[in-house]
């Protein structure tokens, strides 16, 4: 395979193969547009966020990546984006909790590779509360961050 057809994306919804999952789409980043890449399973079990409490500089709405470093900087234990980073497929070590913003897209464009069921983004709203979404009506709201929901990570590739 040409290094062309590697960054020929298939239609959204579908497993990109070598990539590491389901193809999303296209979003604005601060390093310019890329294509995102839902992980094909979510992270199994269900987690807290964590460090309930603890307001981290985590709170973008449209970048996970960026949340989820903030994150695991923390001294603090943020099970959620640890699962999520942790996470690897075909070879890409490059994973993240995604942000509100990001999990919206999943449900706009991919809903049926979803549980229908609550996942939580990496975005913080306080420190006791962050985002998550609900896969089955799409309905956005926060949560104590103790709570355990599902974990789907995500990555991106530029364009």
């Amino acid at each position: 395979m040409n290094a062309e057809q590697k960054l020929t994306p298939p239609a959204i919804g579908q497993i990109w193969p070598g990539q590491g999952g389901i193809y999303g789409g296209i979003r604005q980043y601060p390093e310019g547009l890329c294509h995102v890449i839902y992980a094909a399973n979510d992270v199994p079990g269900r987690h807290a966020f964590g460090d309930y409490g603890v307001k981290v500089d985590a709170e973008s709405r449209t970048d996970g990546r960026a949340n989820t470093k903030a994150l695991l900087a923390n001294e603090g234990v943020h099970h959620a984006a640890i699962a999520a980073a942790s996470y690897t497929a075909d070879d890409h070590k490059d994973f993240y909790l995604p942000a509100v913003g990001e999990l919206n897209q999943g449900w706009q464009y991919a809903p049926e590779s979803f549980a229908k069921d609550w996942y939580w983004s990496s975005s913080q709203r306080s420190a006791n509360h962050a985002f998550l979404l609900h896969f089955e009506d799409g309905i956005q709201f926060i949560y104590v961050k103790h709570g355990e929901c599902f974990v789907r990570p995500v990555r991106r590739l530029p364009i």
